[in-house]
């Protein structure tokens, strides 16, 4: 049997899914590259190219066992950068972190979990069947689903309302610090810590 290195000291890969280029900034489907910006920031990193599609920063040193991302391919083909960077880094599906929007979520909720569904995501989609597995941690972003019939697809590429973009900036904060809590201690700490929060709710009581 071949012993797992350290916890401590393997990598700890983070996706933000989202689309690239200009066009997509500020939709709501791209709030995990958002999250993976306001890492790299707390930790001085900034973005290059990769062996895979993506850009991503990494932590240097002897300690270097943060590795952030951001495909550069379309959500829909997220997995080709997720598994190519896995595969190439050697990264335990359990220390991959993907950081998504989710439309099944009010907005401004946050939700962990250890592994699970697509659950309608395509780009989520597209990285389980990249890496062969749906046990992976996944941090979901809540954007909600809009108003009335609206086409969901085309929901998730608006960008946000003057009145969202407060809850939005501090959802950003607070997955961002649910990720740092993943890179020290893993997805059950995230869950315990994060899953009993509801900003949506506490927001809208105090609006009442």
């Amino acid at each position: 049997m071949v012993d797992l290195p350290d916890a401590r000291y393997r990598v700890k890969l983070i996706v933000g899914l989202g689309n690239p280029g200009d066009k997509y900034k500020g939709t709501r489907h791209n709030l995990g590259f958002e999250v993976v910006d306001e890492v790299a920031r707390r930790h001085d990193l900034s973005f290059s190219t990769s062996p895979a599609d993506a850009v991503i920063a990494r932590e240097t040193g002897t300690s270097g066992r943060l590795m952030l991302a951001k495909p550069l391919t379309l959500m829909n083909h997220s997995g080709h950068a997720v598994g190519g960077l896995s595969r190439y880094f050697d990264v335990e599906t359990s220390d991959i972190l993907v950081v998504l929007d989710d439309v099944n979520l009010s907005l401004g909720r946050l939700r962990a979990r250890p592994d699970g569904s697509d659950g309608g995501h395509n780009g989520l989609q597209s990285v389980i069947l990249s890496l062969g597995t749906r046990e992976f941690p996944r941090l979901r972003m809540g954007v909600g689903r809009g108003l009335g019939q609206r086409d969901l697809a085309n929901h998730v590429l608006t960008r946000f309302t003057d009145e969202e973009v407060v809850r939005v900036k501090e959802l950003i904060i607070e997955t961002a610090d649910a990720v740092e809590l993943f890179i020290k201690s893993g997805i059950t700490q995230v869950m315990n810590r994060f899953n009993g929060l509801d900003r949506a709710t506490e927001v809208m009581d105090e609006e009442a």
